[in-house]
């Protein structure tokens, strides 16, 4: 099956939507089929790269920052891709396009399925949906919602991650058929056994993420754990104001590139993970965290239970008692923590991305 993917966002660049990408190619290609990818050009990244047996063709666009990217920045998207699109699905007669996001993939995906007739599936990812994320793109989706109910219902299908999304999905656009396709994790090389006492925190710097509920029930509990913040966005002051009233000595990191040495090294050291979002869809940084053989604090909020299932603890959004309640038990606690993170790696195998792709395909194959 010859596959054209189409993302903004990829890899070294992006949020969660840019590994699973990724990771979704090499393993497709791993299981026979040919893929190519179109996205962003970003600095000084390469026009073109082969990567894990697939294409990467990187095409003209304004982008500022690695690790957020603008509403007028993802408007240059579709102008800068169409012509090498058109010109790769003209040359080699794709049997279907995969989308990642409505915004701004699908209407590239739209025009050129209108040209060359290949079908096309959009997955979504969570703020590409309105109503989503309660802090991001609000005035932006209401401005073009009748244009994105025509790119939902225009598509061949769409999916999304978690059941959570879905019901989104379907409140915004009635019921088009929607598939659940999990994101995946790569087992190999995340767990380590060598573990310290240190706390992890991993995301995009946003208010909704609620690390500074974390940060707030941090400052409650009194001993010599490190915290670790990896991320950048437009919170970051907020939160580093907040961290000077833990006790606990707490690093931010910045944005880092999850394939990077420091990156895999704060997974693999790290004893426990904290993950208090108010609004997700299907974080991919659960995967990891699991992956790792973290235990795991999460909020209730949105696809986080989806994820985890029982392998972590779950706590009400916004709730830093909570929060603090459940990370002095779990300090205090060798055998919970130890039970907590053989719990996560148990979980984590479930998103294996070969059962993964394998669903992908399934749904390529209907549509086709």
């Amino acid at each position: 099956m010859k596959i054209l993917m189409l993302n903004h966002e990829f890899p070294p660049v992006g949020g969660g939507a840019s590994p699973v990408t990724f990771e979704l190619c090499t393993h497709l290609v791993k299981l026979g089929h040919s893929v190519d990818v179109v996205t962003m050009h970003y600095k000084d990244t390469p026009r073109y790269e082969r990567v894990n047996g697939f294409n990467v063709y990187r095409t003209p666009a304004l982008r500022a920052k690695p690790n957020i990217c603008y509403p007028h920045e993802l408007a240059t998207y579709v102008p800068g891709a169409f012509f090498k699109t058109l010109k790769l699905c003209r040359q080699n007669k794709y049997d279907i396009i995969h989308c990642h996001f409505l915004v701004p993939g699908a209407p590239l995906a739209y025009l050129i399925n209108k040209i060359t007739k290949i079908p096309f599936i959009v997955t979504c990812h969570g703020s590409d949906v309105p109503g989503h994320n309660p802090d991001r793109f609000v005035l932006l989706h209401k401005l073009i919602k009748p244009f994105w109910k025509l790119l939902a219902a225009g598509a061949n299908r769409l999916t999304a991650p978690s059941s959570f999304l879905k019901s989104r999905i379907n409140a915004n656009v009635g019921d088009l058929t929607v598939d659940v396709i999990p994101n995946g994790i790569d087992m190999s090389g995340l767990h380590s056994a060598d573990k310290t006492k240190s706390i992890l925190m991993c995301s995009r710097l946003f208010k909704f993420k609620g690390f500074q509920y974390a940060l707030k029930a941090m400052s409650q509990i009194d001993c010599n754990w490190q915290v670790d913040i990896i991320g950048e966005g437009p919170f970051r002051g907020e939160l580093e104001n907040e961290a000077k009233s833990v006790k606990m000595p707490v690093k931010f990191y910045g944005w880092l590139d999850n394939k990077s040495d420091k990156y895999k090294e704060l997974f693999e050291r790290s004893s426990i993970f904290i993950f208090p979002s108010e609004m997700e869809n299907f974080p991919t940084v659960l995967l990891e965290a699991m992956a790792s053989g973290m235990a795991i604090i999460t909020s209730t909020a949105g696809g986080c239970p989806e994820v985890v299932g029982d392998a972590a603890i779950l706590v009400p959004p916004c709730d830093s008692q909570a929060i603090a309640d459940k990370l002095n038990e779990i300090i205090n606690n060798q055998d919970l923590l130890a039970n907590l993170q053989n719990k996560a790696i148990k979980r984590a195998t479930e998103f294996c991305w070969d059962k993964v792709a394998e669903k992908y395909i399934e749904c390529y194959r209907s549509v086709i």
